[in-house]
């Protein structure tokens, strides 16, 4: 499905952007695969995605920082040539009520999560335009659409990435490059596992299909925005969350 095709998958080390990478690997992309904090964990999904017999390569770098996205961007460039999909996915949390929130846990969440994305795509959109073809897809969250009491910064982070998204779209259409969000609900991660089960029943209660989601359910859409078959879809927020936002 994905044969010949170079991904730059962002915050793949773990959990969502984990199942991402593994994803597009598995369809015949090659995948680079960015972290920022744990190499090993990087190295790890690197060995998982060869040993179901695909190709990838890790790649440090923190999306939030201009500079080191730029350089990201030229290594990517001069050693394979191209990027076809871009997957920006790496995002913080740092959650608190907005009277208790600080500067600065605000700042990081935006640098990380907005600005982060802005910076792949700003260095990322000549080579995009230059080869007339390209998928960019955006990891929002139902929290930048419906906000969620003690994650402000979160939710404007996420929210500010539907904006960007379209902007974008708009800006890149005209060659044939497609950019879209997908806003996962209530996903099983490492922060949903550290729940109490009552907590987690309590926000099961407001999914209509009454479950998590898994992270392959987000890989899924990934996977199908990446492909020919959404050749045609460009500017638009997808959701993955079971109805929680309908």
């Amino acid at each position: 499905m994905l044969e010949g095709k170079i991904a730059l998958v962002t915050g793949a080390g773990r959990g969502i952007g984990r199942e991402i990478a593994l994803t597009l690997a598995k369809n015949g992309a090659f995948v680079i695969v960015n972290y920022n904090g744990s190499a090993q964990r990087a190295e790890e999904v690197v060995k998982a995605i060869r040993e179901a017999g695909g190709d990838a390569v890790a790649m440090q770098c923190n999306v939030s920082d201009f500079a080191e996205s730029e350089e990201l961007v030229k290594n990517v460039i001069a050693q394979y040539g191209r990027v076809d999909i871009l997957v920006n996915n790496a995002g913080i949390t740092r959650d608190n009520l907005i009277m208790r929130m600080t500067e600065a846990d605000y700042d990081a969440v935006l640098d990380t999560n907005l600005k982060g994305t802005f910076n792949m795509i700003r260095h990322l959109s000549r080579f995009f335009l230059k080869q007339r073809s390209g998928k960019i897809i955006n990891i929002s969250s139902v929290s930048g659409v419906m906000g969620n009491a003690g994650q402000a910064n979160y939710s404007a982070s996420k929210a500010g990435l539907i904006g960007l998204t379209k902007s974008v779209a708009r800006e890149l259409a005209s060659r044939n490059v497609c950019v879209n969000a997908i806003a996962p609900g209530l996903i099983e991660t490492e922060m949903t596992d550290a729940l109490s089960d009552e907590a987690k029943e309590n926000l099961k209660s407001l999914v209509p299909l009454g479950r998590m989601g898994r992270p392959q359910d987000v890989a899924n859409m990934v996977l199908f925005l990446a492909g020919d078959n959404a050749d045609y879809i460009t500017g638009q927020v997808l959701h993955v969350d079971g109805g929680m936002v309908m």
